[in-house]
């Protein structure tokens, strides 16, 4: 005779099992993560009121737009894995923000954009990071979220930036 032991779990317990605390790296992107999605809504606004270009103000409301949304999520998840997130981007991040931000007209829209395509680059290696090494599946999934947009950005930031730098 053949006995059957069947299981039930509840979902809420069945999450806990499969809850994987957060390690080194998780923290390290999720803070990485949050400063650039601050940084770039910040450099969407200043690119909204200073740019001298139509394209670099467009760009500059698609960053606010889609970092704004990254950052909830990210929020959530660190919430949820009880992450002290900072409230502002890095120093490195603010001072580039200041320097960006002290030009005017083209030369701004052109460094906007240096600084931009440099900031996204950056934002998806450390993606591919949290990938390669975190451990957590929620904030892997964050940086998997997040990695078309972060590129779309990138494509069009260096699109923008060679009708810039060559203009017609």
């Amino acid at each position: 005779m053949l006995a059957v032991t069947v299981s039930v779990t509840s979902p809420a317990a069945a999450g806990a099992l499969t809850r994987v605390e957060p390690n080194e790296q998780d923290r390290t992107f999720l803070h990485q993560a949050h400063q650039g999605n601050l940084a770039e809504i910040q450099a969407g606004e200043a690119a909204q009121d200073k740019g001298a270009g139509e394209t670099v103000r467009k760009l500059g409301a698609k960053l606010i737009k889609d970092h704004t949304k990254l950052d909830r999520d990210l929020r959530r998840v660190a919430e949820q894995a009880q992450v002290d997130l900072p409230s502002e981007p890095s120093a490195a991040q603010r001072r580039q923000l200041q320097q960006v931000a002290a030009r005017s007209g083209a030369e701004f829209d052109r460094a906007w954009l240096a600084s931009q395509i440099a900031g996204h680059r950056q934002a998806l290696a450390d993606g591919a990071t949290e990938l390669r090494d975190g451990s957590s599946p929620e904030v892997k999934k964050l940086a998997t979220d997040a990695k078309p947009i972060v590129q779309h950005h990138l494509d069009l930031l260096v699109d923008a930036g060679d009708g810039a730098s060559h203009p017609q």
